[in-house]
């Protein structure tokens, strides 16, 4: 006969190898977590939203400041969805990258301003499932009337504020989503955040004044006159970083931050100089 601790001992040890067998089994069996939200990257919406607008414009490959990580981000959920290249996962939101992002987003459903290359609160928010979260989102907001033209909440709110910056009401000569409104806009008002403002009765230097505080508030703006093309004195307003813009906005955004004056000659920027920030970070100055 075995002593009584022997038999102590050896009931231990096996009611021990159960519990850990049975530990061990169901670790196995238990289904893989994915990274929980806090472990993702966070892409930058205003940050992508930028580079999408700038880096196609660029000469060169120059990456827009504060984007990299972001882009990368998105470039490499791209390239999950065999939608883009390995060589174009670079952090630069150029021609390539938009192609692929307004394809992602007919892959969607989407159609017509909604698949134009720009990442949209939505799309963004879609092809981040388990990859990245979104932070800073931009939303051009519903359409609204203003002066007889349609623009988007945001693009009024902008135009309000302006208003106050200058002291004088802004009345409005086209507006927003019109296109093939007007020819010799050149499709820039095919999509949202594009308007140009009446300047009659407004001097040289309320002109000017006008540019400015529309600048200040996020929009590229310009004073544009008979002699640049088949119109009348007028402002010419772009709200950066609204996803709503039709190519051609797009583009005169992107001119706009390397110092263009947002024409097809792409001349030097003939506005007032103020420092160029979005309705976003105006916010946050405020």
């Amino acid at each position: 006969m075995k002593p009584q601790g022997a038999v102590t001992a050896l009931a231990t040890f096996a009611v021990l190898g159960c519990l850990t067998l049975s530990t061990t089994q169901a670790s196995a069996a238990a289904p893989q977590e994915l990274p929980s939200a806090a472990a993702l990257p966070v892409v930058n919406m205003e940050a992508t939203v930028l580079a999408a607008q700038i880096d196609p414009r660029r000469a060169d490959d120059t990456l827009t400041p504060g984007a990299k990580a972001s882009v990368l981000a998105v470039e490499r959920a791209l390239q999950a969805r065999n939608l883009l290249d390995a060589r174009w996962v670079d952090g630069y939101f150029g021609t390539t990258t938009i192609t692929a992002y307004a394809a992602y987003q007919r892959s969607l459903g989407h159609t017509g301003l909604a698949a134009n290359g720009l990442p949209g609160a939505s799309s963004l928010a879609t092809l981040g499932q388990s990859r990245f979260t979104v932070s800073h989102v931009i939303k051009p907001g519903a359409k609204t009337g203003r002066d007889g033209y349609v623009v988007n909440t945001r693009t009024q709110a902008m135009l309000v504020e302006a208003e106050r910056l200058l002291g004088r009401r802004l009345v409005l000569d086209q507006g927003s989503y019109n296109p093939g409104g007007d020819p010799t806009s050149a499709g820039t008002h095919d999509g949202g955040g594009v308007v140009d403002i009446n300047v009659d009765g407004m001097s040289a230097d309320t002109r000017t004044a006008a540019a400015r505080a529309l600048r200040q508030v996020g929009f590229a703006a310009w004073v544009r006159s008979p002699a640049q093309g088949n119109w009348p004195w007028h402002l010419h307003a772009v709200a950066i970083n609204d996803t709503d813009q039709a190519t051609q906005a797009q583009n005169q955004v992107g001119d706009y931050y390397l110092g263009l004056n947002g024409l097809a000659n792409r001349r030097p920027d003939d506005g007032p100089r103020v420092p160029i920030r979005t309705w976003e970070d105006y916010q946050r100055t405020r």
